[in-house]
């Protein structure tokens, strides 16, 4: 997964329903102690009268790729 890769969310969290669809922002690598963790910033897309464009931060395992960028 990479930056332009379009994502459908596999994990419900409050406010946003299992499968919501999403575009890869970002990706972080952040290292709070010996351990590397990865994660990606998603732009959702298709959520109920969203006041502002909705970004939220994913693990890759909470994410399936839908369309990839080549």
């Amino acid at each position: 997964m990479k930056p332009g890769d379009l994502v459908k969310l596999t994990r419900a969290s409050i406010g946003i329903p299992n499968g919501t669809l999403g575009l890869i922002l970002s990706t972080v690598e952040a290292t709070p102690n010996t351990h590397t963790i990865l994660y990606h910033n998603v732009q959702l897309y298709g959520l109920k009268k969203p006041k502002s464009p909705k970004i939220v931060r994913r693990l890759p395992r909470d994410l399936e790729v839908i369309n990839a960028l080549s």
